[in-house]
């Protein structure tokens, strides 16, 4: 092939639809081909010998120029040119990644007698994640938390959290988020938008995302790691039990804090450990 090039993220995954255009030195475009589903650009195009300039665009990436010369023999071996997400962001690949819940922690955090913190944590969770392949904005997160599971460390307390004057797990066992939307807010941080919906009542809640990179993991499997953080208010969702202790502090703070470690597999289910 007269002109052949790899296009890869910054953590090495294809990207399969980019788009890459070469110039002479006029500037007048002379050749533009697709990338295949491995990120490989192949085009049989007869070429002048010659020096050239690639330039390499995919939505949701930073576009990338290089130099190309192209030889008496009419080839030009580009090599792999590496794209940076728009703002300098990094996402996994695109596609289905389900949450492994082993690797995982769902936790809430709440202030206690106005000193100190009490943290919980619930142990039953399924949760799945779309990373849309052109537009970022259009992935979407799902995820299904079981309430009764529950836990502080301490069974009196589990057993009043799950009680009408908090989770009320008898008639609401489920907790459900489902995102929105979602927009950039930093290098590698991102605002998911969506629906949080708690004892049968539906609020808005935003999570702050960092991505914290891919990998492979040791079953031939590829992971990528999130964490996340929301605040809460308690009365949103009609939990107004409360106990005042002396000079008026409450025993229990009005907010929580959500804050999620997240392990998510690549593919529609998981792997067999």
């Amino acid at each position: 092939m007269p002109l052949t090039a790899t296009i890869r993220t910054r953590d090495g995954w294809a990207v399969s639809h980019a788009v890459v255009t070469l110039t002479d030195g006029t500037g007048a475009q002379v050749l533009r081909a697709g990338a295949d589903a491995d990120g490989a650009v192949r085009d049989a195009t007869a070429l002048t010998p010659g020096a050239y300039t690639v330039i390499v665009t995919a939505v949701g990436y930073a576009p990338a120029a290089a130099s190309a010369l192209v030889t008496a023999s009419g080839r030009a071996e580009v090599g792999t040119v590496t794209l940076a997400r728009q703002g300098g962001t990094e996402l996994p690949p695109p596609g289905p990644w389900t949450v492994d819940p082993a690797h995982s922690s769902v936790a809430a955090v709440a202030q206690h007698l106005g000193i100190s913190s009490v943290r919980g944590r619930f142990t039953d969770f399924t949760a799945r994640v779309e990373v849309a392949p052109d537009d970022i904005t259009k992935s979407r997160v799902e995820a299904v938390i079981r309430a009764a599971s529950i836990d502080t460390g301490n069974g009196t307390r589990d057993t009043h959290l799950r009680s009408a004057d908090f989770l009320d797990v008898e008639h609401h066992p489920e907790i459900t988020y489902r995102s929105t939307g979602l927009t950039g807010a930093g290098s590698d941080r991102w605002t998911v938008h969506g629906e949080l919906s708690m004892r049968g009542i539906v609020r808005p809640v935003d999570l702050d995302l960092a991505y914290l990179g891919t990998g492979a993991d040791p079953w031939g499997g590829t992971r990528a790691a999130f964490r996340a953080t929301a605040e809460l208010r308690r009365e949103d969702f009609a939990m107004h039990y409360n106990q005042v202790v002396r000079a008026g502090i409450a025993a229990i703070g009005t907010t929580l804090r959500v804050e999620l470690d997240v392990q998510a597999v690549e593919g529609e289910s998981l792997p067999a450990l």
